[in-house]
């Protein structure tokens, strides 16, 4: 197999990292250099030679203040399309680009079931998911017969040392004696599914949208009751709040955020190579040993 060039934007980025450890178990097949685009001088930089880039550079969905709003189109749009443009420019043969689950918007309320398909239109409720698919659609216009372009939209990210919801959810794991059990789905994706799944993607030289998703859909009670477990405590689910909470999800939106409903249907994740390497529970006990 011959040997794949392979550079990451975003150095030190949790996504890119976990991809640099995840493809250094094949030292014959890749080689991997990552590059910091917070320094202006990235531009100066070729990418000729390079068979693929990852772009994973960005920001991540940590706030709805209105004053990042341009910040937000700078760095996930505008930033992006231009590192595109510049691979394209360069002779790299592929670029993918790690969207979200974003771009379709908010999970559904507590009490509705939300299932994303093939025939779902993207609809952003936010600058976050909008910078994303603006960027999408125009690197998507930049594709040709010489250059792929790879967009990704996954759903919740977890794994060893991430950020976002998945921490709050062990810190409430640990702390608490019982939680509320809501019964809600959600698509996750473990880190290390993720990176075997950009790894076949790379290896297939593959064009087009993928929703790479766990087999398993997350409850999010069942994934704290297994954290829990997992670190050898007992945590007691009651539905004995789900009548307040229901009435709250009307005003409070974290409580939407936590049990809302969202999940990709689940022949959209479906890939020709089994790409879950890790089941769900497997997910957990290796995240939290």
């Amino acid at each position: 197999m011959i040997m794949k060039k392979i550079l990451i934007t975003g150095a030190n980025s949790y996504i890119g990292t976990s991809f640099e450890r995840w493809v250094s178990r094949y030292p014959d097949r890749y080689s991997v250099d990552t590059i910091d685009l917070k320094d202006e001088k990235w531009r100066e930089k070729s990418f000729n030679g390079y068979d693929v880039v990852f772009h994973v550079a960005g920001i991540a969905h940590v706030s709805t203040n209105p004053k990042l709003k341009d910040l937000y189109y700078k760095v996930n749009r505008d930033l992006a399309i231009e590192t595109a443009k510049k691979a394209k420019e360069d002779g790299v043969k592929q670029f993918i680009f790690m969207s979200s689950i974003i771009v379709y918007g908010d999970s559904a309320h507590i009490n509705k079931k939300r299932v994303i398909d093939k025939n779902t239109k993207p609809q952003p409720s936010n600058f976050y998911g909008d910078s994303k698919l603006q960027a999408e659609q125009r690197i998507l216009a930049l594709e040709s017969e010489s250059f792929k372009v790879v967009i990704l939209r996954p759903p919740m990210i977890y794994g060893k040392g991430c950020k976002g919801n998945y921490p709050k959810l062990v810190k409430a794991a640990l702390k608490l004696p019982i939680f509320p059990d809501i019964d809600n789905e959600r698509s996750m994706l473990h880190i290390d599914n993720l990176c075997e799944f950009v790894r076949l993607i790379i290896d297939n030289e593959e064009s087009g949208i993928f929703f790479p998703q766990n087999k398993e859909y997350v409850k999010t009670s069942e994934m704290v009751k297994v954290i829990a477990e997992t670190h050898g405590k007992k945590i007691r689910l009651t539905k004995a709040f789900n009548p307040i909470l229901k009435l709250l999800a009307y005003k409070v939106r974290l409580i939407n955020k936590v049990f809302g409903n969202l999940v990709y249907e689940k022949s959209m994740s479906e890939y020709k190579t089994e790409y879950r390497v890790r089941n769900f529970r497997q997910s957990i006990e290796y995240t939290e040993n």
